[in-house]
């Protein structure tokens, strides 16, 4: 059986050619971003998996629920994907439409662990820096992680740049003990 996001990516690049035909990258994002939301509540979850449901009506509880948030190409989307019962796949679709739409905009993602809060200034300046390494846009997510004892550990794409006290540490002890 093949993975999920291999499964997700085809119906991904279907919307992201969806949405560059009509010249509305922000908006699929937007409609996919709130689908995900909707699959990943617990209880449409329970009524995608009830077999007395017809593909039909769990695709209009999507629409339903939605309305008004989706054009007509997004609410066939929709039913195309509760036809090949991939509305559970909603999520890793709009991860993986998301990473179309940020390749296109020459945006990479960076999540940045920090020991303690950043400032605006410091994360201003370490963004900076992050665009000039990579020459790209840089879009962070920052969260706090105590465990680094000092310093930050950013994942940059497939990359981990970890200036943290912690790794320092290792590196430290790996070289005392060789």
């Amino acid at each position: 059986m093949a993975e999920p996001s291999t499964v997700a990516r085809p119906y991904a690049e279907a919307a992201f050619k969806l949405s560059e035909a009509g010249s509305a990258l922000g908006k699929w994002s937007e409609m996919l971003g709130a689908l995900a939301g909707v699959a990943q509540d617990r209880r449409v979850g329970a009524a995608m998996s009830d077999p007395n449901r017809s593909d039909a009506q769990v695709a209009g509880i999507f629409i339903a629920i939605l309305q008004g948030r989706l054009n007509g190409e997004a609410e066939n989307f929709v039913r195309v994907l509760a036809v090949n019962k991939r509305l559970e796949l909603l999520p890793l679709i709009h991860e993986e439409f998301e990473a179309l739409k940020n390749e296109r905009e020459g945006v990479v993602e960076a999540q940045v662990q920090s020991a303690f809060e950043l400032t605006e200034a410091q994360l201003a300046d370490l963004v900076q820096r992050l665009e000039k390494k990579t020459g790209r846009k840089v879009r962070t997510q920052v969260q706090l992680n105590r465990e680094l004892i000092g310093g930050v550990r950013i994942l940059l794409g497939d990359k981990v740049i970890d200036g943290s006290a912690r790794a320092q540490l290792e590196a430290l002890e790996t070289a005392l003990k060789t």
